[in-house]
């Protein structure tokens, strides 16, 4: 590892600035590109229906594909990222979602589309775990949770440039055209990256990674010294027997799924099928969303930052707020639901995006810095394996009850309870090993008086706020 500024065997933070900003304004960049591609089928269902001649489960197909191949994706990105850095994933990443994009421009069947769609989310799943990556490697510990918002909120506004911009271009200039055409974003923000973007500041880089050589390479099973399956169990290993990580994944796992599912596919249809509103007024509320999302993530990003302690609040306060307003709209007397309600519904489904960013805030201080890329993959996997879990699920009972939204839509609550039994279940262990954390860093970092020995590197995790670890177990 690079020597710390501050001569100690535990990094110092990272100084942050305006270098830092530019720095990670070139991954965000990249990862508001990624979104932009990841939502265009969004604006493009019916055009895809009629370009490829498929009815609606042919087409859902493109989207849970996306989901599948971005959820296994995590994991390995995230030790990809490790062991590679950050640069070359990113520069990866936009490399294959760029001809994603293009091949989607231009198959001419079904299958080539499938095929363009998966590469697209393969090179969408590199983008947002490197970016937070870049957050912890250029930014103090404590701006963690505001950077981690930030970078969602690009994301979300991503999504709004698929809505406002390139929903109007497709109807005007035809699919190849529009699709090609915004392809091209992709080769803008290749450049910056590969010309100017670092991992981490000039003396802040993680520590090396550690290699399995004699009896610790067999018993990783590496079968020899720094082999990368060994490498690859140690990552996965050492991170999921943090309780903070497996803590993140579930708070990731239960607040992000029902705004997603929403956005995703079935929002659409329920809005117009189940509560009879014409396509532009239930693309509205889609778009309320994605707004509401957007105003409350700093919001949700500054009460972390300034605040550890409301980390679990925050998020089962958001929980059981989605599940009440869920619940209403779905027992609601009569067929439909007033529009007052539906746009309660959906304001209080944009707290969702925001409230899954706390997921990493626990998996972060949880785990060293080298493993940082891995436990945000760990972390991320949980919530598209609830939002795929759901998408299929509801089709089915869509299937199975004659398109009874009501049944269809409870699943939501099933997923809310396992994932809070699992919160609840796993809390007051995470937070007794990140207050210890914290209680045997700290000293080590503080000199003593004359002479200063050389430190012993007691723990290498990130650092955290100064906040961090208050919560009561």
């Amino acid at each position: 590892m690079s020597a710390s500024p501050a001569g100690a065997g535990i990094p110092a933070d990272p100084p942050g600035g305006a270098r830092a900003v530019a720095v990670w304004g070139i991954g965000v960049a990249v990862y508001f590109v990624a979104v932009i591609f990841r939502t265009s089928l969004g604006v493009a269902g019916l055009d895809a229906a009629d370009r490829f001649h498929v009815n609606a489960s042919a087409l859902a197909t493109f989207s849970l594909l996306q989901l599948l191949v971005y959820a296994g994706m995590q994991i390995p990105v995230g030790l990809m990222v490790d062991r590679l850095g950050t640069k070359k994933v990113l520069t990866l990443g936009a490399v294959l979602f760029t001809v994603g994009q293009l091949g989607f421009a231009l198959s001419p069947s079904y299958g080539m589309a499938l095929a363009a769609r998966a590469l697209l989310g393969c090179g969408d799943a590199m983008t947002f775990i490197s970016v937070l990556r870049l957050g912890t490697r250029w930014f103090p510990a404590r701006r963690g949770p505001l950077m981690a918002q930030l970078a969602g909120l690009v994301g979300m506004a991503g999504n709004l440039v698929s809505t406002l911009v390139l929903a109007p271009v497709l109807h005007g200039v035809g699919w190849t055209a529009a699709f090609a055409g915004s392809a091209v974003a992709g080769l803008v923000v290749l450049v910056p990256l590969v010309l100017f973007l670092r991992d981490h500041p000039e003396g802040y880089g993680p520590a090396p990674v550690r290699r399995a050589s004699g009896a610790t390479g067999a018993t990783a099973g590496s079968g020899g010294s720094g082999g990368s399956g060994g490498f690859v169990r140690r990552q996965i290993r050492e991170s999921w027997a943090e309780p903070g990580t497996r803590l993140g994944l579930w708070v990731h796992f239960t607040t992000q799924f029902p705004a997603m599912v929403f956005l995703l596919l079935w929002g659409m249809p329920f809005l117009v099928e189940a509560q009879g509103l014409s396509r532009t007024t239930a693309g509205g509320l889609l778009t309320l969303v994605v707004a509401s999302n957007m105003a409350l993530g700093l919001a949700y990003g500054q009460i972390v930052g300034r605040r550890q302690s409301a980390r679990i609040p925050l998020a089962l306060g958001t929980v059981a707020l989605t599940a009440l307003l869920w619940a209403a709209v779905l027992v609601y007397p009569g067929d439909r639901a007033p529009m007052w309600l539906l746009v309660a519904l959906c304001l209080v489904l944009g707290t969702c995006g925001p409230a899954s960013m706390i997921g990493f805030d626990f998996a972060r201080p949880a785990n060293p810095a080298e493993r940082q890329g891995t436990a945000s993959g760990i972390t991320n996997m949980g919530g598209f394996i609830a939002s795929m879990t759901t998408l299929l699920t509801v089709g089915i009972l869509l299937d199975a009850t004659g398109d009874n939204y009501r049944i269809a839509f409870s699943t939501v609550f099933v997923l809310e309870a396992v994932g809070v039994i699992s919160i609840l279940r796993l809390r007051p262990l995470a937070l007794a090993r990140e207050a210890d954390r914290i209680r045997v860093t700290i000293p080590a970092q503080e000199p003593g008086p004359g002479p200063e020995p050389a430190p012993e590197p007691v723990s290498r995790a990130c650092p955290l706020p100064e906040t961090a670890g208050r919560e009561g177990p």
